[in-house]
């Protein structure tokens, strides 16, 4: 399944309330939003490339892996940072993607 941002679909939205994506389903583009949370990092082990983030809502804590960190060069995130994040359902919980510090 390939997701293509809202910009390649001629729609604009406003970043910082919801993404849009275009994703292929049985030959069939069909449209799926998620909303952009914030939160603020609990920790992060760099050496290990994860951590958590404290959602701003009070729900349930957010794993967060490196690879998900929107950043140039080395990705690593600082306790009490504040980043602004998508929650996708993962194997064992909650999980970040698109992270982006503020």
């Amino acid at each position: 399944m390939r997701a293509l941002p809202a910009s390649h679909a001629g729609r604009a939205t406003n970043p910082l309330c919801s993404l849009v994506f275009l994703t292929w389903e049985h030959g069939v583009a069909s449209k799926k939003e998620k909303q952009l949370s914030e939160g603020t990092v609990k920790w992060f082990n760099a050496e290990k490339g994860f951590g958590f983030i404290a959602p701003d809502d009070g729900t349930a804590d957010v794993f967060v892996h490196y690879s998900a960190i929107n950043s140039n060069g080395y990705r690593t995130l600082d306790q009490n940072q504040r980043v602004s994040y998508v929650t996708v359902q993962g194997n064992k919980g909650p999980q970040a993607e698109q992270v982006t510090p503020l």
